[in-house]
């Protein structure tokens, strides 16, 4: 899983003063989550313990008269009560006696981390004592055991005389048994092969950018592609052509970008982050060359710490040095010989906050940097390096200094966070202040105010003009090589304040903000958007029935709709809530977003109008699902309630039909059959639970009865069909969304660890193999098929990021035939466990 490190500067909130803060905020985090689980884990097992106690007192006269039948001596045996721990009533052996209470921990989103192993160990050990004793109440009766086991093969035999005896296998996840039935068309399962997909996925296209915590990281190049990066993946994106290529060699979220004197090579650092299993990965820097995205050096693996946070080519000597700043807590300044990949030489920076970091245009030996509360003026000399701290006098210390550039004339000119630039220069010492033998100081020349706010970026034009751009009052000013303001103008308030500048030809800019926008424009005609993203964890993805569009929404309280064919934004609307899930009506007339609140709203795709407004429950939506033909709406909750309605005028009026009431947590996935009768659906303790909607509702007891049935869609994570593409040893967390194609020949799974993965469907043996995809820097929130199977779309959730995948191989289109299996017949697997009976008791 990735780990994000985010600078916090005055309009991110406040202003941390080291990186320890994120330290200590990401300890809290796990805390919070293991407290989180636990709580849950509680509830859960409770639910299910009370549930299953109703089921066995229901089923008791039955099977005792069942016993009866067989062994009339085995009911003195069955009339013996046994206490359950943290229960005060008896409670009597059933047959479903033999399947442990234990419950999971709550399905979570994680930003950066897993839980350590020990930390889910200790989660699995503070069970609650009933779960325990449930579990293990054969094991202290070895006599009720046995009468157990009479009283199982009875039922099992009048199961099997029934016809509802079949085959099964059973999955574990956090030590919970999951059954999975084996469908009819399966004949031996023991002889399914698992093959890698003849499908394959070419990353197509990236929506996104991250500005709203980096800096300086947009460039123009003279090829005319603009360069910036999101997540794991630096664009390059043609400005005129509107075409991107990708370099995509990292393996965490890149940090920083620096462009080579000659403007062909590149240089980009990333964050360190942690491997799946919870330990730390070693960051680097890259230098490629930007014509043919071939890597020439990897420098610094096993030096730096935690991550690269500023990097900068030499220029008097035609880029022969990189300089480097890590995320350390003393921010280790290197420079290297990045052709010899040689470190020159290191020495500490200091423990606050670096923004930037620049070699002086004519001598490589001084060196730049700045950030909280300094700017540092560094000399090499004897292959070390003396840094001299920026006097600032008279003049008010501001608590950033946010950015800096070299003037024509070798002046530094820096802006702060007092919406100030300051010009400075080397003068003579003061001996009456700093005494006999002091050297020469660099000290303030000039003040000049710029903005309302920081100035939160500086950008020098060939002429000696100078570039500056605002936070707060969100303004670009031209100013004259004497500072003297020209001109200005400001950017619309919805992409956020002025992050970065770059120069395209003296006239037109490039302008990256903190909204995670690149805008286009002069100062005579404005500036618009070229490239747009969220600002937030994303979790809502849906995709359009018969159009290549598709649908996204996150915490960001935005809702966007996407045209994957020309990679436009057709519209963005804000929600007055947390997005976090939809669904478009299967007409495409109007699409269903689910709100953090129970509130759920129904927007016409046209016009994006709210055509529909309803509330269900208080908590939390995590799903929104049409019934094929559109008649009927089903909304999965976290209340553990999934609120069926019914859709008339073309999605555009809804009215309550029903509420399937079973689950033991929270709603995660769900699914319809194909004939719109029926739903699958998946819990946060991991359940598959089956209802007859077209029936009034009703929970199906029977699961068995269910093996054979046909679904028009398949985003359950837990299922037969899709139990391979859950990895040994998974939490249950590990998969946070997976889709079948429409062509029901594979299937995209999103994880955990940043990973898309491309497995055959269906793909019911574990180990199954699978192609694996990088370039999302967090956990992959969604994945989703466009309507022909022509791209995968999938999310990224703290890295903010939208990946569109092109699926090349095994034919595309919109065939929907259901792949046939022919196999062996074979009935040796899990015949003892079958039967209605016995599924009744265990639900």
């Amino acid at each position: 899983m990735a780990m994000l490190f985010f600078e916090i500067t005055p309009d991110d909130v406040s202003a941390g003063s080291s990186t320890e803060f994120p330290d200590r905020l990401s300890l809290m985090e796990m805390r919070l989550q293991a407290q989180d689980d636990e709580i849950t884990l509680l509830k859960s097992s409770l639910a299910d313990a009370l549930r299953k106690l109703r089921l066995h007192e229901q089923q008791i006269p039955l099977l005792k008269q069942q016993l009866i039948a067989v062994n009339p001596g085995a009911a003195r045996v069955l009339n013996q009560p046994f206490c359950i721990d943290g229960f005060s009533k008896p409670c009597r052996l059933s047959a479903s006696s033999l399947d442990g209470l234990h419950h999971p921990p709550n399905r979570t989103r994680r930003n950066s981390e897993k839980l350590s192993k020990d930390s889910q160990d200790k989660s699995k050990q503070r069970m609650p004592k009933k779960a325990a004793s449930s579990t293990n109440l054969l094991t202290r009766s070895p006599s009720l055991e046995g009468r157990a086991k009479d009283l199982l093969s009875s039922t099992g035999a009048q199961g099997s005389r029934r016809g509802t005896q079949g085959q099964s296998i059973k999955m574990f996840i956090r030590g919970r048994p999951i059954t999975m039935y084996i469908p009819s068309n399966i004949q031996n399962y023991e002889e399914l092969r698992m093959d890698f997909p003849t499908e394959k996925l070419d990353l197509d296209w990236v929506y996104g950018y991250r500005g709203r915590d980096c800096r300086g990281n947009l460039y123009v190049l003279p090829s005319g592609e603009a360069v910036y990066f999101i997540a794991c993946v630096v664009v390059l994106y043609h400005v005129t052509n509107r075409t991107q290529r990708h370099y995509r060699k990292h393996t965490d979220c890149v940090r920083c970008l620096a462009i080579h004197p000659d403007k062909v090579l590149v240089a980009s650092g990333q964050t360190a982050g942690v491997d799946k299993d919870g330990k730390p990965l070693q960051p680097f820097v890259h230098i490629w060359d930007s014509t043919t995205l071939v890597t020439l050096q990897q420098i610094g693996l096993g030096t730096f710490e935690r991550g690269v946070g500023s990097v900068a080519f030499s220029n008097a000597d035609a880029g022969t040095f990189l300089c480097v700043i890590d995320e350390s807590n003393e921010h280790m300044l290197s420079v290297w010989d990045w052709k010899k990949n040689t470190m020159v030489l290191e020495v500490k920076s200091t423990t606050e906050a670096v923004f930037a970091v620049e070699f002086s245009p004519a001598d490589t030996s001084n060196i730049i940097t700045c950030g909280k509360s300094h700017v540092y003026f560094w000399t090499q000399s004897a292959g070390t390096l003396t840094k001299k701290q920026g006097i600032f006098g008279k003049y008010k210390k501001p608590k950033f200094i946010m950015c800096f550039v070299f003037s024509l004339t070798g002046d530094v000119l820096t802006g702060d966070s007092e919406g100030n630039i300051l010009t400075w220069g080397k003068s003579a010492a003061d001996i009456k202040t700093l005494g006999k033998g002091a050297k020469e100081t660099f000290q303030i020349m000039k003040q000049t105010r710029a903005h309302e706010g920081s100035v939160f970026t500086l950008c020098i034009l060939q002429g000696g003009a100078l570039l500056s751009g605002g936070g707060k009052d969100r303004r670009i000013i031209r100013w004259s090589a004497d500072l003297a303001p020209e001109r200005e103008c400001e950017i619309p308030e919805k992409f956020g304040a002025v992050r970065t500048i770059a120069n395209v030809d003296g006239e037109e800019l490039l302008v990256g903000t903190t909204r995670n926008a690149i805008l286009r424009g002069t100062f005579s005609d404005g500036f618009v958007a070229i490239v747009q993203g969220h600002v937030d964890e994303m979790w809502g993805l849906a995709t359009h029935p018969s159009q290549n569009l598709f649908l996204t929404c996150g915490n960001d309280k935005q809702a966007c709709l996407w045209n994957a064919e020309d990679h436009s934004l057709g519209w963005c609307t804000h929600l007055e809530e947390s997005g976090l899930c939809a669904d478009f009506s299967p007409n495409g007339s109007v699409v269903s977003i689910g709100l953090s609140t129970g509130r759920w709203l129904v927007l016409d795709v046209q016009t994006r109008e709210v055509v529909c407004d309803l509330t269900d429950g208080n908590e939390q939506l995590s799903v929104m699902r049409y019934s094929p033909d559109g008649s009927f709406l089903a909304v999965g909750s976290h209340d553990n309630f999934i609120y069926i309605y019914s859709v008339m005028e073309g999605g555009r009026r809804y009215t309550r039909f029903g509420k399937c009431t079973g689950h033991s947590s929270f709603i995660t996935h769900l699914d319809w059959s194909k004939d719109g009768k029926y739903i699958m659906s998946n819990s946060g303790d991991y359940e598959i639970l089956y209802w007859d909607v077209a029936g009034g509702c009703k929970l199906l007891r029977n699961r068995f009865e269910s093996k054979d049935r046909e679904w028009a869609s398949y985003t359950c994570v837990l299922g037969f069909h899709v139990m391979g593409v859950w990895l040994e040893g998974s939490d249950g967390t590990d998969i946070n969304a997976l889709c079948r194609s429409h062509s029901e020949k594979v299937v995209a799974v999103a994880d955990d660890f940043c990973k898309v993965h491309l497995f055959q469907y269906p793909c019911p043996k574990p180990k199954a193999p699978s192609h694996r995809y990088d370039g999302h820097g967090s956990h992959v929130t969604n994945v989703r098929f466009t309507h022909i199977d022509s791209h995968l779309l999938s999310l990224g959730g703290k890295d903010t990021c939208i990946l569109q995948w092109r699926v090349k191989g095994g034919g595309t289109g919109d065939s929907r035939e259901h792949p046939t299996l022919s196999f062996p017949l074979s009935s040796s697997i899990g015949s003892s466990e079958q039967g209605s009976q016995r599924e009744k008791e265990t639900v």
